[in-house]
């Protein structure tokens, strides 16, 4: 699996485990206080946030680090 493959799948998981949990982009942005555009960057793989935002994302969305950002 390439480098953009793996960005893509990661993203992926981020961007399925926000819908189910029911939260747009905004909402989610809110929550972890980012940005909409940061939330879609980071969903499209053109972001790399801080381990501080990783954090706050996961807790916010009830997953862990490995769930939505590590292999």
């Amino acid at each position: 699996m390439s480098t953009s493959d793996h960005d893509a799948s990661r993203n992926e998981r981020l961007r399925y485990a926000r819908i189910n949990a029911g939260l747009s982009q905004q909402q989610l942005a809110d929550a972890v206080d980012a940005t909409r555009q940061t939330i879609g960057l980071i969903e499209a793989g053109r972001y790399n946030p801080s381990l501080k935002l990783c954090t706050a994302i996961c807790k916010t969305l009830g997953k862990t680090l490995n769930d939505l950002f590590w292999e």
